[in-house]
């Protein structure tokens, strides 16, 4: 384990200003996203899709790591056969994995979720490394009802990241650490903080148990919001304040960076949510950035539409979408970049 070059990976994922690309779509999901613009989730349309962002001209300037799938780390760009992994790397952004095999129901346990993956994941890991990777992510699900989260969801999810985190250490090998809380019922942003506050609380004593190293980890969470279905919905003002007091409250110093991801939110308001925390008067002692998916890429999708002769429109649609959040990131963003 290289001590000293997990924290300078790390502190490049969150460099100032910069964020992660998400797209680590598993077949499945990329397939949903496809029927949206009506094209065929073919291993040829998977590729040109994400070759189109990968090759957008000055990505580099805002993406600081690129989240790939199993399928995608093993492709290559369309028009010269290099390895995404190769292409990546030489504009100076981070290759980075999907390594969990996804939230399965969690035994005993209705409505709850436990995420699968450690088995074997040591050798996987070993050969990502040799494919270019130099980051990881596992996502753990934690719900929100009348009776969940339990502490045996949260305690199951916390142990699970840990482990995977050490394994992704030994490997050497930055872990995103991702406990999402979903946002999905009528259930108050008082609420939110407080479940947020205690998976947070259990993960990082789960990470402090297995000798995690925090200078080498990126923490992927969601934002403290109003539940989606909920008739009183936070400003963006209380959201930010909310997110950040959280995190100030259960994020050691020792981490660099705080990538958040968009969950269910529009695009501008992921931007707008991440510009008003990084505008607030406060003490944040480490970096406050995006790692998006569909909030950076749903309007290439749209834009790019499937079609060939709407690849420089989908780059650019991207590009923007990129450029805006880099601006929140720094807590520079207006609505008169849009």
């Amino acid at each position: 384990m290289n001590l000293e070059q997990l924290e300078l990976n790390a502190k490049k994922m969150a460099t100032k200003g910069k964020g992660l690309l998400a797209a680590d779509e598993s077949t499945g999901t990329i397939k949903k996203r496809l029927d949206t613009i009506n094209t065929e989730s073919s291993e040829l349309n998977r590729r040109k899709y994400r070759d189109m962002l990968f090759t957008a001209k000055g990505m580099e300037d805002f993406i600081s790591g690129v989240i790939m799938y199993d399928e995608t780390i093993r492709q290559s760009t369309i028009n010269d056969e290099i390895p995404f992994s190769k292409l990546l790397s030489d504009l100076g952004v981070l290759p980075g994995i999907k390594v969990d095999m996804g939230a399965k129901p969690l035994s005993c346990f209705d409505g709850e979720f436990i995420t699968e993956g450690l088995d074997g994941l040591r050798e996987r890991l070993a050969e990502y490394y040799s494919l270019g990777a130099r980051f990881a992510k596992w996502r753990a699900v934690i719900t929100i009802s009348d009776k969940t989260p339990t502490f045996a969801s949260i305690d199951a999810n916390a142990h699970a990241l840990a482990r995977y985190s050490s394994l992704c250490q030994e490997a050497n090998i930055v872990p995103i650490v991702e406990p999402e809380i979903l946002m999905d019922g009528k259930h108050s942003i008082d609420t939110s903080f407080d479940v947020t506050t205690e998976v947070l609380d259990s993960v990082f004593d789960a990470l402090s148990n297995l000798d995690v190293y925090l200078e080498g980890i990126i923490l992927k969470p969601n934002m403290v919001l109003s539940g989606y279905d909920s008739k009183d919905q936070a400003s963006v003002e209380e959201v930010a304040d909310a997110t950040v007091t959280c995190f100030q409250r259960t994020v050691p110093a020792a981490v660099p960076g705080i990538m958040f991801l968009s969950g269910g939110q529009s695009d501008l308001l992921a931007t707008e949510h991440l510009d008003a925390m990084n505008k607030l008067d406060t003490v944040k002692p480490w970096e406050l950035s995006f790692s998006y998916g569909r909030a950076l890429q749903t309007a290439a999708l749209n834009a790019w539409s499937g079609k060939d002769e709407n690849l420089e429109a989908g780059k650019e649609a991207f590009l923007h979408r990129a450029k805006c959040n880099s601006a929140a990131a720094k807590g520079e963003y207006s609505k008169d970049m849009e």
